[in-house]
């Protein structure tokens, strides 16, 4: 029975991430109709994530953007149209609109204009992931090493 509990858990986990991507997917081609778009992320593990996506026009002025911030896979994209008109390369950690973010929104939105500074000057480079196995060695390893 607690077999198929976990079971239905996990395929209701799989429906939801899947109904999530359907949402992000739909948001990013309305944003890349506008123009370019910026995405930054701030991943959670305990913490919530926060994702930041701007539209941007050639001359980096924000189009529009949105903000998707929870823990969950219930979790929405939500405009935030006080960024809109303002210039991407303007957004730094001393802006005012970004200080009055909380912290995990004001890293998101940090990433996006690094990121989006590092494609225009073609010296962005998508980093190579670590298969999981190179990940638990790296792991055990600095846990042998601790010891």
């Amino acid at each position: 029975m607690i077999g198929g509990l976990i079971t239905i858990a996990y395929v209701c986990q799989i429906l939801l991430a899947l109904k999530q991507i359907k949402h992000f997917n739909q948001i990013y081609a309305c944003l890349r109709k506008q123009g370019k778009v910026a995405i930054g992320r701030r991943p959670g593990k305990v913490k919530s994530g926060t994702i930041a996506m701007f539209a941007i026009n050639a001359s980096g002025d924000i189009l529009d953007a949105k903000l998707m911030q929870g823990v969950t896979v219930l979790a929405k994209f939500k405009d935030k149209e006080t960024y809109i008109g303002e210039n991407i390369n303007h957004l730094t950690e001393t802006h005012e609109k970004v200080q009055k973010e909380n912290k995990l929104t004001q890293q998101a939105i940090i990433d996006a204009r690094n990121l989006y500074l590092a494609v225009a000057s073609k010296t962005y480079h998508e980093p190579t992931p670590l298969s999981p196995f190179t990940m638990i060695r790296a792991q055990l390893s600095g846990i042998f090493k601790k010891s």
